[in-house]
Formats: structure tokens, C-alpha cells, sequence
């Protein structure tokens, strides 16, 4: 029963880190940003490593671009993104913890992706305990590879026609200054989430987004939170470091960080591949 709660609980957990990084790349319609001036929600995370929020009361100069403006470059990048982008490789390394067991585990791989519809994972090193990689990681990484398999990125897409957007203000992430969007989905419905996003206010590229998913994938799945940065490869915008934490009823806490690193990409233009973006 309780390795059959886990497997339930995974699936949820995986969505903050694969369902919607497919939602940051699938095809979105332009749209624009309405301004509200009420607060941001907090989502504390529990490892004291996460990044912290960006300073909303910024005094730096205006950005290039205007609110609105961003968030319709934004738009037309994932686009482009989702035509351009036929395939990608990087090294991930999965850091999976069960705090209420003491259990925990690192997994590194080679990850390959070409459109549109195929993942794979290579091992290269594993550390841990065994029930943590075949129980958390493995199952993690196959319910990845399952969704790409299975892509639907209309469902999830961050775009008008899933989410309200509400401009918050200016900022700094990483040294880059950004403007903030709160984003509401328009529905409760599996792989949407409330929460912020972080666009670029230069060149409108996300540059981070975290939340809570909004409906639960079980019963026993009481709460979901992430955060998630991304890196600028070339012409094209990829996770660089997933951070997800979920609270089952049974189970208890699992903490999942996954990093990826050292990617190289190749344009449609060079590859036979067809046209599309991967959850991560």
C-alpha cells in the first residue's frame, strides 16, 4: 500500500518539473499583461538553499521593454522555440531526499531529447540508498519520459487561454533584471499552477517561475511547491535547476532538486527531427 502511495505521489510531484517546462516551450497566442498593484503570494520552500525573491522595489533604470511588450516577446519566443528546437543533450543529476526515513540519493545521467517525442536517459553514477533510486528517481524519470511520450502542450501551455496573467512590478533574478507576473489558471485542472513568473524585461526570455500545482494528482498528495530556474543556450531558454517539494498523508515528505548542465542544441535547421519542445 505504501509503495503504491509513492508511485500516486511521484506523479504529482514530477508536475511542477516536467509539465510545466512543456508549458513554458509549447506554442502560446500573444497577450497581454493586466496590472494589479496587490501583493505577491509567498510560497516558502523548505531548503534554505532556494533562491531568493527578487526585490519588487527595484529603483533600477526603466527596462528596454514595457510590461506588455515583454510578455507578448515572451509568447513569440516559445513559439519560435517550439518550431526551432529539434533536439538537445545535457548531463542531469537528480537529488531525491525522504526527510521522515532519512533516506536519500544522487543520481547522474546523460540525457538526450530529440522532437517530438523522444527522451532518454543514460546512467552514469548513482550514490544513495537503493530504495531511493529505484523508488523515487527511476519512477520520476520514467514518468518523464511517459509524458513527452504522451504530450499534449495545449493542456498546460502558459498562455491566455490557461492562465490570467497580472503584472506585479520589476526586479532583479540572477543579475538580470526582470519583470514579474503572477499567473492564475483559469480552470483547477492537472499540470496548472499559481504562482510567478519571471520574464527577461531585455529580451522577454523566462528566467524563473515558481508556484504551487493547483489540483492535486491524489488523495494522499496534500500540497506541491517548486520553483524552477532557466539558462539561456544559444537561442533558446532551458531549465537549469528544478527544485519540487510535495506532503503526502502516508508517505510523508519528498524533496526533489534536478539540475542540468553542459547542454548543446540543435536547430531544426540541422536535424530531420519534427518540431517540438520536451517537458523537463
Amino acid at each position: 500500500m505504501k509503495r503504491f502511495i509513492l508511485i500516486v505521489f511521484l506523479l504529482g510531484l514530477s508536475l511542477p518539473g516536467r509539465v510545466f517546462a512543456q508549458a513554458m516551450f509549447a506554442g502560446a497566442a500573444a497577450g497581454s499583461a493586466s496590472v494589479a498593484n496587490d501583493t505577491l503570494p509567498a510560497y516558502p520552500l523548505a531548503l534554505a538553499e532556494a533562491p531568493p525573491a527578487p526585490n519588487l522595489d527595484s529603483t533600477d533604470e526603466l527596462p528596454v521593454m514595457s510590461p506588455e511588450l515583454t510578455l507578448s516577446t515572451y509568447q513569440h519566443r516559445i513559439a519560435l522555440q517550439a518550431a526551432e528546437l529539434a533536439a538537445y543533450s545535457a548531463v542531469t543529476v537528480v537529488r531525491a531526499e525522504l526527510p521522515d526515513t532519512s533516506q536519500q540519493g544522487e543520481f547522474e545521467l546523460q540525457r538526450k531529447f530529440e522532437a517530438p517525442h523522444t527522451l532518454q536517459f543514460t546512467p552514469v553514477h548513482y550514490t544513495g540508498d537503493n530504495f531511493v533510486k529505484s523508488n523515487v528517481i527511476t519512477r520520476l524519470l520514467q514518468s518523464e519520459v511517459d509524458h513527452v511520450l504522451k504530450d499534449d502542450p495545449s493542456q498546460t501551455a502558459i498562455s491566455p487561454a490557461n492562465y490570467k496573467f497580472s503584472y506585479k512590478g520589476a526586479g532583479r533574478v540572477q543579475d538580470r533584471l526582470v519583470h514579474v507576473y503572477q499567473v492564475k489558471p483559469h480552470k483547477k485542472r492537472p499540470g496548472l499552477f499559481k504562482g510567478r513568473v519571471y520574464l527577461d524585461a531585455h529580451t522577454g526570455a523566462l528566467v524563473r517561475a515558481e508556484g504551487s500545482v493547483v489540483k492535486s494528482p491524489s488523495f494522499f498528495v496534500k500540497h506541491i511547491e517548486f520553483w524552477q530556474d532557466y539558462t539561456d543556450v544559444q537561442s533558446f531558454t532551458l531549465p537549469a535547476h528544478i527544485h519540487s517539494e510535495a506532503r503526502a498523508r502516508i508517505v510523508g515528505r519528498t524533496i526533489v532538486d534536478i539540475t542540468h548542465r553542459d547542454y548543446q542544441a540543435a536547430p531544426a535547421a540541422t536535424t530531420q527531427s519534427a518540431r517540438q519542445v520536451p517537458a523537463m
